[in-house]
């Protein structure tokens, strides 16, 4: 009787501490939810005006130099960097230092795409690079009409650069930049 008792003791023991094993938990994804952009003209006393994001807020550039302009996004903690340039038999340096901008990245890129851009209608050619890893910049842009304008564009975050944490901040942005490039236009 006494073996029949632990064995019924053993068996109880055994089967009240079946628990069920742990799983892993599902990956967690950060949830940015931005506003839907609407966009106004930016018309300001300079050689070209485009399409702006109104959650945007534009300042003058530090640098004091004319047409140079801060796109600001608080919302995504980024500026946009646009400058200006008149073309002056330097079009060949102006475009060396634009396509020379985004290779600066290169050492924390994992990626680097051109997406070239032309509307010969409006005049303006150029191209968009998208720099995916730890890079500093995000994006950047260069647009021209090859004889007389000549503007850039460089998206920086006021944080460390962490490819997944700014990713949903970035996309947001770069499709501000494909705006601006699709709305620009010369003045005359």
């Amino acid at each position: 009787m006494n073996k029949v008792l632990i064995f019924l003791f053993l068996l109880a023991i055994v089967f009240s501490c079946k628990e069920e094993s742990p799983k892993p938990k599902p990956k967690a994804y950060l949830a940015l939810n931005y506003e839907e952009p609407s966009y106004d003209t930016l018309n300001i006393n300079c050689a070209y005006q485009f399409l702006k994001n109104k959650n945007a807020h534009v300042t003058p550039s530090k640098s004091n130099r004319n047409c140079w302009i801060n796109i600001n996004y608080p919302n995504q903690k980024a500026q946009l960097y646009i400058t200006y340039n008149s073309i002056d038999q330097n079009l060949k340096e102006l475009l060396v230092d634009a396509q020379k901008l985004p290779l600066e990245h290169s050492i924390k890129a994992d990626e680097i795409e051109a997406n070239v851009f032309e509307d010969v209608n409006k005049r303006t050619f150029g191209t968009l690079y998208e720099i995916k890893g730890d890079a500093a910049s995000q994006a950047q842009f260069y647009i021209t009409d090859s004889i007389n304008h000549f503007l850039t564009g460089s998206i920086y975050f006021d944080a460390t650069p962490n490819y997944d944490s700014v990713l949903p901040a970035a996309e947001y942005i770069k499709n501000d930049l494909r705006k601006i490039m699709e709305s620009l236009a010369w003045k005359k």
